[in-house]
């Protein structure tokens, strides 16, 4: 008997170290007060609870379990359970990669529970919130939600949601490269969970992304390995797909291909079975970059799986609604506020008032605000229109410009050789009357004369006729060109095409344009596949906004001062790098975070839409490269584009 009850007891055992037990307990626990509950209420907190305890490992079974609980508190008016069962389902849609439904949830937690002063309780409404913008790599506005997150579990001292705000603050400071600050709140939330008895392996893996943006890799790696051991021994899913994501990226960047295939392979396969997209998007996007060079038909399979989560988190119609989701917030909050304090200083005004006097003119001001309030739901929704349309328009608009800057390019470049044909034709008209004069005088020696001189012209003409037929010929080999296909190209043409072109675009809209050009071309770059049309709108687009630069520091300094563009080249570490400096009036430090956010712009309003530096963060990411910005404010600006080479 013995030797059957020493193995079952050390199962158990095993599986109490590991806490699993625990876990399993927690869950048999709400379930039987869920089939035992007295009444609805209680019945709600316990769907809350079982909603909350499977987002980290049974997405499905949390959404369940928050939607039944919703929708049993809006039928018996329980405004907390309609307040838990969204903040937690927020955080659910996010790591499922559903953005826009967990901003939604997220702002109709945050509502109800300013409206039904149940702000306490939403603590995880704003990890959603946060944890959605640093998805997005929106980190200023992360913090902003993350510091309310920490504040409210200060206040009310649940200490899980104080650990968890301040892991995503760590977070959040390792994106903005602030690493002190991150290591700071990464100690605070490991001794908080230390405290509470529960093991996170989300802890080790963010200190191991702060060890390697410090350039110690071993000390990465042994981080990154401990949150990988914990995460499977305690049956955390969420945290096992973002180790093994971080460990195939590790070990990509080592070039050890075979480890960072398997851990990338076994981050799909975790990523698929929690449907964790933003995960299965970085796993399979890694995939494609190994298979490229080995198995380009498991490469294109990988690619068109990225493509597809891509889309679903990052699209274009995403983002415009996730965006319009937070404009209207924005609005929101600030109608609020502006309301909150025009009816305190009419409360303060009027308060001296005594007797009927008083409670006619609150009477009054009520009903002005409601109907304040009618009016404002109505120009929101008129607003919301207009923005919908006005970003449309802009799309069009920056699609439009660019074309119209590339056509006036060709057509100065095709102008030169033209007025050489057209003059040179007219020149030959005179000539070959004089030749004509002089035959009929008897003059064969300086007919003659006359004759050389047509010859050298029509070889003019001719020269200057292939010219244009080979600027024609490009145009339509462009034209021809997919804008799906990757061909080979050779860079340094292409981007010195692309640069001329821009130069002569902008100078025949201002002829006081002027600028200095330089370039420096690696003649040992060899052609690559890539996409020429939209490769060559990336580089318009830096060009005209280098020009812009210089051109606007001009206007300002005038004298002494002398506009510049330089274009270099450069293979490096297996890389194609391309430089575009000027010495403009260079970008803001607090804006280099925000130039590639879709719609934002430097430039006064009229001259840009904001969207060309986005479109150009894509196409060069769809490229396999990455875009960087370096700039000091007053002395100009560098863009630096890198390519596999």
């Amino acid at each position: 008997m013995a030797k059957k009850i020493t193995p079952l007891l050390f199962f158990f055992f095993i599986l109490f170290r590991l806490g699993y037990s625990q876990k399993v307990d927690s869950i048999l626990k709400f379930k039987l007060n869920l089939k035992t509950a007295s009444n609805d209420s209680v019945r709600v907190d316990n769907l809350v609870k079982l909603c909350s305890h499977y987002r980290f490992s049974n997405p499905d079974s949390s959404i369940h379990y928050g939607q039944w609980a919703l929708e049993l508190s809006k039928k018996i008016h329980y405004q907390k359970g309609e307040v838990g069962a969204l903040s937690f389902m927020s955080i659910t849609e996010e790591q499922l990669g559903n953005l826009t439904q967990a901003f939604q949830m997220a702002f109709t937690a945050l509502q109800i529970g300013k409206d039904h002063d149940l702000e306490n309780l939403t603590g995880a409404a704003l990890n959603a919130l946060g944890e959605t913008c640093i998805l997005l790599k929106d980190y200023s506005r992360a913090l902003g939600y993350l510091k309310k997150e920490k504040a409210i579990a200060l206040h009310s001292g649940i200490k899980e949601s104080l650990a968890y705000s301040n892991l995503d603050l760590g977070m959040t400071y390792t994106g903005l490269k602030q690493l002190d600050s991150a290591q700071m709140m990464e100690n605070e939330a490991k001794r908080i969970f230390q405290e509470i008895h529960f093991n996170e392996p989300l802890v080790d893996l963010a200190y191991g992304d702060i060890e390697l943006n410090r350039k110690k890799p071993e000390s990465a790696l042994k981080f990154y390995t401990q949150g990988l051991d914990s995460s499977l021994r305690t049956g955390q899913h969420r945290a096992t797909a973002y180790a093994y994501d971080k460990l195939a990226f590790y070990y990509y960047g080592l070039n050890n291909t075979q480890l960072a295939t398997d851990y990338a392979q076994k981050c799909l396969q975790e990523s698929k079975a929690i449907s964790q997209r933003n995960t299965l998007l970085e796993s399979a996007n890694l995939l494609s970059e190994i298979y490229e060079s080995k198995s380009p038909a498991q490469s294109l399979y990988y690619l068109k799986v990225a493509d597809t989560y891509k889309s679903w988190l990052f699209g274009a119609s995403n983002i415009q609604a996730i965006q319009t989701i937070i404009n209207q917030q924005t609005e929101h909050e600030r109608e609020i506020e502006k309301e909150r304090v025009a009816y305190q200083n009419r409360v303060i005004q009027y308060a001296f008032l005594a007797g009927i006097l008083v409670l006619l003119i609150i009477a009054f001001i009520l009903y002005r605000n409601f109907k304040q309030k009618q009016k404002a739901n109505i120009l929101l929704e008129n607003t919301l229109k207009d923005l919908q349309a006005r970003q449309a328009q802009l799309i069009q608009s920056e699609k439009m410009a660019s074309l119209g800057e590339l056509m006036t390019g060709i057509a100065h470049e095709i102008q030169n050789p033209l007025n050489f044909i057209n003059n040179f034709s007219e020149l030959n008209t005179d000539l070959i009357q004089d030749a004509k004069n002089e035959i009929h005088q008897g003059n064969p020696g300086d007919a003659a004369d006359i004759l050389n001189d047509l010859e050298e012209n029509g070889q003019k003409i001719n020269h200057h006729g292939k010219r244009a037929e080979s600027i024609v010929r490009s145009m339509l080999q462009h034209s021809r060109k997919s804008g799906n296909e990757k061909e080979l190209t050779d860079i340094n043409e292409l981007a010195n095409e692309y640069l001329r072109l821009s130069y002569h675009g902008l100078k025949a809209k201002d002829d006081a344009f002027h600028s200095e050009i330089e370039t420096h071309f690696d003649a040992s770059i060899k052609p690559i596949k890539v996409i020429p049309v939209d490769l060559g709108r990336v580089f318009q687009n830096l060009y005209n906004n280098a020009f812009y630069a210089v051109h606007e520091r001009k206007l300002m300094e005038k004298n002494g001062f002398e506009p510049k563009v330089i274009l270099s080249t450069q293979k490096l570490n297996g890389k194609i790098q391309i430089k575009v400096m000027d010495n403009g009036k260079g970008i803001p430090q607090n804006l280099q975070d925000k130039i590639f956010q879709p719609f934002f712009t430097t430039k006064p309003t009229g001259k840009g839409t904001g969207l060309g530096l986005s479109l150009s963060y894509d196409i060069i990411k769809a490229n396999g490269g990455e875009i960087q910005v370096n700039s000091l404010e007053g002395q100009g600006a560098e863009f630096i584009i890198f390519l596999p080479a």
